[in-house]
């Protein structure tokens, strides 16, 4: 065990090392513990002179990934960031499966409660899909999958129907329509399928506004990989059977600047998808 005198150096350099982190980052004390997970009063408590106080393990690693840096570093360990192997990295790699799709979601939506959800799907939303649209995209892959995909997308939905969600959802208008008409991965869907689709999407994303907001962009203007950002937790880029996780702040800010740029060039708001629906019925020809 490290005697008193350890843990006050220790300390002194953590604290050190946080100030310089909230400067570097720009943001106000309450905002840096807000993305930390913590109170103020104990963010304080952690920063006040002479303190010998070190956060949780929990904490530190939050601050570690947050920040993108080393526990190494933060603690003291080491003297430069650039000499220290990353505890926290800043890039990782998780592969995924129908079954193994929800359950990381899921994780990751726990962990970013209270914070925006910001989500460009790579197909429709999974959380508005219906049952028979996922019979229809996924039976092909395992006998699991309908079943897997159906799972995620109840908790999705029960996770957004939360009080305290905050979930922006991004994606192209020309996906809605090449739907509406059958085309590309939907040939073979039947009009009535289709329209029960659209209709769903109409009735939940009304139901959910405000806490779900739905954007749509035009495609020609911007393209966009399908990516989920977690707050200011993490960041992941879906590969297709692979996801990029990001847990530096720096390239989760950048991915946030993108998904708020296709928030901004987006043709129809939340307020217009109900009337959206409603055009594209109409071209559900079977």
């Amino acid at each position: 065990m490290p005697g008193t005198s350890d843990k006050r150096d220790v300390a002194a350099v953590f604290r050190e090392r946080l100030i310089m982190l909230i400067e570097q980052r720009g943001e106000s004390f309450s905002a840096f513990a807000d993305a930390i997970g913590v109170d103020r009063s104990a963010l304080s408590q952690f920063m006040a002179p002479g303190s010998t106080r070190l956060p949780r393990a929990e904490t530190l690693h939050a601050i570690a990934r947050t920040c993108g840096v080393s526990l190494d570093w933060l603690l003291g360990l080491i003297a430069s960031e650039e000499t220290g192997s990353e505890t926290v990295p800043l890039l990782e790699t998780e592969p995924t499966s129908d079954q193994v799709d929800g359950q990381l979601h899921a994780k990751w939506h726990r962990e970013a409660t209270g914070y925006k959800i910001r989500y460009v799907p790579s197909g429709l939303p999974d959380l508005l899909r219906t049952e028979a649209v996922s019979q229809h995209e996924f039976s092909v892959r395992t006998p699991e999958g309908v079943a897997a995909k159906d799972k995620q997308a109840r908790e999705q939905l029960d996770y957004s129907r939360r009080p305290e969600t905050d979930m922006e959802v991004c994606m192209p208008l020309q996906r809605l329509q090449i739907f509406a008409e059958g085309r590309g991965v939907w040939t073979g869907l039947s009009s009535t399928v289709r329209r029960h689709q659209l209709e769903t999407i109409a009735r939940l994303t009304t139901e959910m506004y405000p806490t779900f907001r739905l954007f749509l962009y035009d495609e020609r203007l911007i393209h966009a990989s399908p990516y989920t950002v977690f707050g200011p937790k993490r960041a992941a880029v879906y590969l297709g059977g692979l996801y990029l996780v990001i847990n530096s702040a720096e390239h989760i800010k950048a991915l946030t600047r993108h998904f708020d740029h296709l928030i901004r060039i987006a043709d129809i708001g939340p307020d217009r998808i109900s009337d959206h629906m409603d055009r594209l019925l109409g071209t559900a020809a079977p």
